[in-house]
């Protein structure tokens, strides 16, 4: 059998796999309205405008403004997340590096801190009562506008980046390198025109995740006082109150996510990456750096590894120890149980929805199935802030005993954040066999009966991972949360971020370090995930 290859039910005239597939296609397409519906009234709310009127609104300096931070933001975010991921990836997976399964663990440690906590840890750093000017006596101004935002950004997004990359190196075949150092080509001129074409895929698909999250990003972006969409497009909504100009520029800022997805397939597509030959790949042979490249590589590793993970820790330390007062520690248990509130019903209906889409890929691939796939990744490609205001024109015009409730906090979550729970599950179906349904139903189970008894017990450690995924991912999450969240409602990363903003940086400690430990529970679901991506490698002199 193929692996990786989708293993469909053989197609026939049997009317049980005929009604399988009906209800399946039924609920998949249940759950592609639930993802469409909210943005099309988006889009309503926008059109309401005359043509005078959206011509006043787009046609501002402020748009141009606009576009050019968010590019400027996205591009040094891009530049400087490749600088710190690239070598990282190449002297874990390519050399004999000392200790490099330390540095892959601290590579990868930094998704722990989202990127509004890096700037907390920066800000907490400047300053006359700073980390910095309280233990060396240096003082730093405060950072913000676009480099800090890129900073922070960057601290953060880059392991994402490196992941893509390492599984990259993992894969190249050794005879393309061979031929080329045969035919006379150093070893820089190998990279640049061997190894690095052939890295691309990675580095669009690390490029395209790292551009959408900077893209929707709020949290980081209102710290450092930096304006691009997502943080005018709330101040137009909660400050302001202008409906109709925040729903003209959320529109702008989806179409700028689907460009960028857009020119990521464009730019993918067609390419050929491997070889063309009979013969049996071979893993590149590791190089053996020699004693000042062990030190040079050992010391990038440690100097990014202190910037991304040594830092905050060391901020939040710092802080922490100040003396937060009791309330606040009262506090901390309150909004984590808020937090626990919403986090784990999101995660379940995220689970459940993700389960119809996942059956449909896998056990009836076909046009339709792949619209339906594609459509469920449409809550996580639109940026959080859109998504969120589009939720609410949808309640407050056809649904106003939902807006600011529990239920559409928790659905928002689900929607926004299923497409982590489909890879798991969809994974999971992959490795199922389906003649187990077959036979369950040529017994006389129905498709319900049948995916129940059979199919489920099978993918549960999809359904487990989807879970953790879904769940500590809404642990942390910032802008849904400030748009959607119901009266009183105070989760850790509300509570973090208003204190952080109001400058009570001993008071937004502690909900900093348990949105840390929390996302550390993701980080470890990642590395389970990945740690057999690396092939075993010999070793060679460079």
């Amino acid at each position: 059998m193929q692996v990786g290859s989708a293993a469909p039910i053989p197609s026939g005239r049997s009317v049980g796999v005929s009604m399988t597939r009906l209800l399946f296609s039924g609920l998949g397409a249940a759950v592609a309205a639930l993802l469409l519906l909210p943005l099309l009234y988006l889009v309503l709310r926008a059109s309401e405008a005359d043509l005078a009127q959206v011509v006043a609104l787009l046609w501002r300096r402020q748009i141009l403004d606009l576009l050019a931070n968010t590019a400027a933001l996205t591009a040094g975010v891009l530049v400087l997340s490749t600088v710190l991921a690239l070598p990282l990836a190449w002297l874990v997976s390519r050399t004999n590096l000392t200790a490099r399964r330390w540095l892959n663990l601290l590579a990868v440690l930094p998704l722990a801190v989202p990127g509004y906590v890096m700037a907390y840890a920066l800000i907490g750093l400047s300053g006359h009562y700073g980390f910095l000017n309280q233990t060396l006596g240096i003082t730093i101004p405060r950072p913000e506008g676009w480099w800090g935002a890129t900073l922070a950004l960057s601290l953060y997004c880059y392991p994402y980046l490196y992941l893509n990359l390492r599984a990259a190196f993992a894969g190249l075949e050794a005879n393309l390198e061979e031929t080329a150092r045969s035919l006379g080509s150093s070893h820089r001129d190998v990279f640049l025109r061997v190894t690095l074409p052939h890295l691309m895929p990675a580095l669009l698909a690390g490029w395209m995740v790292v551009g959408l999250y900077v893209i929707g990003d709020f949290g980081a972006v209102a710290l450092m006082r930096y304006r691009v969409f997502s943080y005018v497009i709330y101040q137009q909504y909660a400050i302001a109150y202008d409906l109709l100009y925040s729903a003209w520029l959320s529109l702008m800022l989806i179409a700028i996510a689907l460009v960028v997805v857009w020119a990521e397939g464009r730019l993918r597509e067609g390419r050929v990456f491997s070889g063309t030959g009979s013969g049996a790949s071979r893993p590149l042979a590791r190089l053996r750096l020699p004693a000042w490249g062990q030190v040079a590589g050992l010391g990038f590793g440690l100097v990014v590894a202190a910037a991304a993970l040594g830092l905050p820790v060391a901020v939040l330390s710092f802080w922490i120890s100040k003396g937060v007062p009791d309330a606040s520690w009262q506090e901390l248990l309150r909004s984590f149980g808020q937090s626990l509130a919403v986090a784990a019903p999101a995660a379940l209906v995220a689970a459940v929805l993700a389960i119809p889409v996942s059956v449909l890929a896998v056990r009836f691939p076909g046009r339709f199935s792949r619209l339906i796939n594609r459509l469920a990744f449409v809550g996580y490609a639109v940026p959080a802030v859109a998504f969120a205001l589009a939720l609410v024109f949808f309640t407050l015009r056809s649904a106003t005993w939902l807006y600011q409730t529990y239920g559409l906090l928790v659905g928002a979550y689900a929607l926004a954040f299923l497409a982590l729970a489909i890879g798991p599950i969809r994974s999971a179906l992959y490795q199922a066999r389906p003649s187990l349904e077959e036979a369950a139903r040529s017994l006389g189970h129905g498709p319900v009966s049948s995916f129940r008894r059979i199919t489920l017990p099978v993918i549960q450690p999809g359904l487990v991972a989807a879970l953790v995924l879904v769940f500590v991912t809404v642990m942390k999450e910032l802008p849904i949360a400030f748009l959607l969240a119901p009266p009183g409602f105070r989760p850790l990363s509300i509570q973090m971020f208003s204190r952080t903003s109001e400058g009570m940086l001993v008071d937004a400690a502690p909900y900093a370090a348990a949105i840390i430990a929390f996302s550390a529970l993701f980080v470890g679901i990642v590395l389970r995930r990945d740690r057999d991506h690396s092939r075993p490698m010999s070793s060679h002199r460079a």
